[in-house]
């Protein structure tokens, strides 16, 4: 499946009718977060490009991010419980509505963000991304955890 970008609006359309078809009772298909602990992980990854002032870039990042940074937006699937970064890892039980709710304003956000003051925002592991990188990044990690649900 091609990747999609976010900032367009058929993708942003789809992704919001994907989240839309989730419940409480979605069961994943791998990994270990309930669907309102993965909505709260996706949070977790749209707060970094919609902050005002990103997060320091890591020194891992440095080191291997531009090595890696291709398959954040690239064609290849992400493989299956890949690790995440501290931070991103949401264990505590979540208020399914809440948590849905806070995740569709944040992917909105980002939507209507203006691409080219995103593409200012350098992410903290792969460092400087243009636009298109951060829409279709934003937009591969979401369809991720939607295939998770099977949505």
């Amino acid at each position: 499946m091609p990747v999609k970008n976010l900032f367009d609006t058929d993708a942003f359309n789809e992704i919001l009718d994907r989240l839309n078809k989730l419940t409480p009772e979605s069961q994943r298909l791998w990994g270990k977060m309930n669907v309102s602990q993965m909505f709260a992980h996706c949070k977790e990854a749209f707060r970094v490009p919609l902050m005002q002032k990103p997060p320091k870039r890591m020194f891992m990042g440095y080191l291997f991010g531009w090595v890696a940074k291709p398959a954040l937006y690239g064609e290849n699937p992400y493989k299956k419980s890949l690790p995440t970064a501290p931070n991103f890892i949401i264990k505590d039980e979540r208020n399914f509505e809440e948590e849905k709710k806070q995740l569709i304003e944040l992917v909105t956000k980002f939507h209507q963000a203006d691409p080219a003051v995103t593409a200012t925002k350098v992410h903290p592991f792969f460092g400087k991304m243009t636009a298109e990188q951060w829409g279709k990044g934003m937009w591969k990690h979401l369809d991720h955890h939607l295939q998770q649900f099977g949505v």
